[in-house]
């Protein structure tokens, strides 16, 4: 397994970071952000330590939260993917590309019903957040494996022509025109009774200034496995 040189420069927990099934560039809250902790205990894990949390008394909230659980408290800036050159060149790329982006406040959150499922979402634009993802999708691109056929035209079912379009050029839907900055907090449900819960759990917080000043690597060792944050590469160098 090929070892990643850039432990000290990213901030990767430990040594010798072996070759991943995927990895993903996310935004998530800066440690000391009280939404981090607030966002990581509605999951019910904390994907930096891997360590299980008490989530609030709600029924069945454990179940309902599975799928986010896994991918750990965060937003999407380049999706998941099995990597070409090895995590070694795509941290390189990263590590460039996070320098050439100051740090920037970004805009308030608020708690929205997609589809079905509850997320935090952006409560005003934010354009910095919008020419980051741009550049990552893009400038990361070229590190992406892309899936079979059948992989695809499963991903692209009920997608509209433009995102037909994304996951044919990027492997993913929700890209550059389409991107939509949301950190998902429950399943799909109609109604979602966890709305008012939600309200409550993160209310304090989401009203608090905060900014976007690392990009975040996710890496998930092996098919079906959690996705724990192995580093973060600040912004601005």
């Amino acid at each position: 397994m090929m070892a990643c040189r850039w432990c000290a420069a990213c901030g990767a927990r430990g040594c010798g970071l072996a070759e991943p099934y995927r990895a993903a560039i996310y935004y998530a809250p800066e440690p000391d952000d009280p939404l981090w902790h607030q966002g990581s205990a509605w999951l019910g894990r904390d994907a930096a330590t891997g360590a299980a949390l008490p989530q609030p008394a709600l029924p069945d909230l454990p179940a309902n939260t599975q799928a986010p659980r896994l991918y750990g408290f965060h937003a999407t800036l380049k999706a998941p993917i099995a990597l070409r050159h090895g995590l070694q060149a795509f941290l390189e790329d990263a590590k460039t590309l996070a320098a050439s982006f100051p740090a920037f406040a970004l805009a308030p959150l608020a708690l929205t019903t997609l589809n079905g499922f509850l997320a935090l979402c952006l409560a005003a634009p934010c354009p910095e957040l919008h020419r980051l993802e741009t550049a990552l999708v893009r400038g990361l691109d070229r590190h992406r494996l892309p899936e079979d056929a059948a992989a695809q035209a499963k991903r692209a079912q009920g997608r509209t022509p433009r995102q037909r379009a994304h996951i044919a050029r990027y492997g993913y839907p929700l890209v550059i025109e389409d991107f939509r900055f949301h950190m998902t907090l429950t399943a799909a449900l109609s109604p979602n009774p966890y709305a008012a819960p939600a309200e409550a759990h993160f209310g304090p917080v989401l009203s608090l200034p905060r900014r976007v000043e690392s990009l975040c690597l996710f890496t998930q060792n092996q098919p079906g496995a959690p996705f724990a944050l192995r580093g973060r590469l600040r912004l601005g160098g």
